[in-house]
Formats: structure tokens, sequence, C-alpha cells
């Protein structure tokens, strides 16, 4: 099983008014061909800034990739050209957003939507395009597919319409998918379904997944790999299984004691990380983590921790984690 994706020391940055918001801040990780790949923390940590950055949509101005590579294909995307990220974006790689409505055309069919896709990315004619958008949409279990074709995305419920975003993500069979809180917008119910429709999908089309999501469950039940950001660095990286069986830095921990139990007693209160998420602009010498952490040392003041090995193949950025 060879590497999809490889991002090296990717530094994304917005130049603003009130200085310079380190959003990625030299994270690295991969990707291996058909595997999902889980990348967590809460909002504001960088994940989705991560995932435009490959898809090279980071607004120019105010945001700029300034350092790293993202290495796709054999190729560092950083280096091609409008054109070739043209062929790569919805061909090669696609992605899943979170709000769909913000992201499917609103004067323009579904059918319309889903076989431009095919036309432009695999050369089908417009025949054959209406043909695979109907098969795509019965994939997704979307009923009376063909019906659906001249309906409009406001036509639809919010479950509907990121199913409909699921199958024109896959319909060019890319090698990537990436997607971004593709839950957010729908109910519990709705929630389980489309994962389940994302599990199946990518595993029917052998296609690599990056998970972007907030929710530990989700990446449990579904990752083999988990990468968890805070203000803009991977502080803790391994097997999913390893990670959740022994959790090595104090945000992680905190994520996953905040998640509620169908086992806990009734009346019993939800942890929480007490503090704020730190201002990105102005972030704090040392561990950006520093100012809400019950486990500070010394050094986390002075240092920031680099990602050291605790275990087989999980890695944690943090002094108190640390055996010198």
């Amino acid at each position: 099983m060879g590497v999809c994706l490889e991002v090296r020391g990717l530094k994304t940055h917005f130049f603003t008014d009130a200085g310079v918001v380190k959003a990625v801040d030299g994270i690295s990780y991969s990707v291996e061909e058909g595997e999902t790949v889980g990348l967590v923390g809460e909002s504001g940590c960088g994940k989705s800034v991560s995932a435009l950055s490959v898809m090279r949509l980071i607004p120019q101005p105010p945001g700029r990739i300034v350092g790293g590579e993202i290495i796709f294909d054999g190729k560092n995307l950083l280096g091609a050209s409008d054109k070739e990220m043209h062929h790569v974006r919805g061909g090669k790689i696609a992605m899943i957003f979170q709000e769909p409505m913000t992201s499917l055309n609103p004067v323009l069919t579904i059918g319309r939507q889903l076989s431009e896709a095919l036309e432009i990315h695999l050369g089908m004619d417009k025949q054959d395009a209406q043909k695979r958008s109907i098969e795509l949409l019965q994939l997704v279990a979307i009923p009376d597919a063909e019906k659906r074709l001249s309906d409009y995305p406001h036509q639809l419920s919010g479950g509907m319409r990121q199913r409909v975003m699921i199958a024109m993500a896959l319909s060019c069979n890319p090698k990537l998918l990436i997607a971004d809180e593709p839950t957010t917008a729908v109910d519990v119910t709705i929630q389980a379904q489309l994962l389940e429709i994302m599990k199946n999908m990518t595993g029917r089309f052998g296609t690599s997944l990056i998970l972007i999501t907030h929710n530990l469950g989700v990446i449990a039940r579904y990752a083999q790999r988990v990468y968890i950001m805070y203000a803009g660095k991977i502080v803790e990286t391994g097997l999913a299984s390893d990670v959740f069986g022994a959790l090595g830095h104090p945000y992680a921990k905190g994520l996953l004691a905040s998640v509620p139990r169908l086992d806990a007693p009734l009346g019993t209160r939800l942890t929480a990380i007490e503090g704020e998420p730190p201002d990105m602009a102005y972030l704090p010498l040392g561990c950006s983590f520093r100012p809400r952490c019950i486990y500070a040392v010394e050094r986390c003041s002075q240092e920031a921790p680099p990602l050291k090995l605790i275990a087989d193949k999980h890695y944690v950025a943090c002094w108190a984690n640390m055996r010198e």
C-alpha cells in the first residue's frame, strides 16, 4: 500500500490588520492509499485551513501558503499551475464542505451539477453523464433518483443535499476525498447514515479519506489513524486504537472527557476544558495550550514541545509527557 498524500511542514498564514495569523504552523501528515485518516480539533485550530491548503483554495489576500510541501501523485501541488490544479480538483482530489447549501449552485439543477463534473473530468457525453448521475444518486440512497435530477438544491432536505455532495465528490472516482465536518448541518440520525454512506462509497472505490471533525466518537469508529490539532499544530498522532487507548496530550484528554457517555450516572456533569482557545494572532510563548493546561510545567512557558514518540507509532507534543 503506497502513500496517497504527504504533507510536509505546511504553513498557511493570514496577514491581517491585527497581525499575522498562523492558522497552520508547520504540520506534517500522510494518508495511505485506501486509508481513512481523522483530523480532529475544536473550531479555529486550523484543520479546515489545512484541507483548503491541500486543494489550493486559500483566499489570497489575506491568506498565503508560506512554506512546506503537499506531495500528491509524486508531485508537489504547491508548484502546480492553475490549469493543473483545475484537473486535480474534483478529478483526483474531491472535497465535501460543511454546509451543502453554500456549496451547491442554487440556480442549477442537481442533474446539471452532477453531469458537469463527469463531462469535464471524464469526457462523458450528456446521455452517459445523465445515466451515471442517476447511478450515483442511487448509490447514496436517494429515492426516485431520476426524478431528483430535475430538482434544485432548495427542494431537497439538508440530509439529501449532503448526499448529493457525497455523490458529486465521488463521481469522478478521485484518489482522495476530504470531508470537512460533513455532518455538522444535520441531526444525529442522519449523521450516522451519511457516515456509513461515505464509508461504503470510499471502500467501494478504494478512495482515501481525510475526515475532519471535532467529534472523537466519529474518529474512533471510522478512522484508522488520527491527528489531533491545536492552535495550528499537530499535538498528538498515532493509530486511532492506540491514541484512544492511551491519550497522551492534556488537550486530547480534555476533548475525550467532554464527550457525553451513556454509561455515566444520571446527573453527571460534562467535563469542560477551562479557558478559551488562544488568539491566533498573539499566541503565547511556549506551548499554546499552557494557559488552559492543569499539567503545565515550567518548561511549557518557555519552549514549544516537539512531537515525540511515546509508544509504537504514537507521538505526543507535551513536555509533561516526555521522559528526558
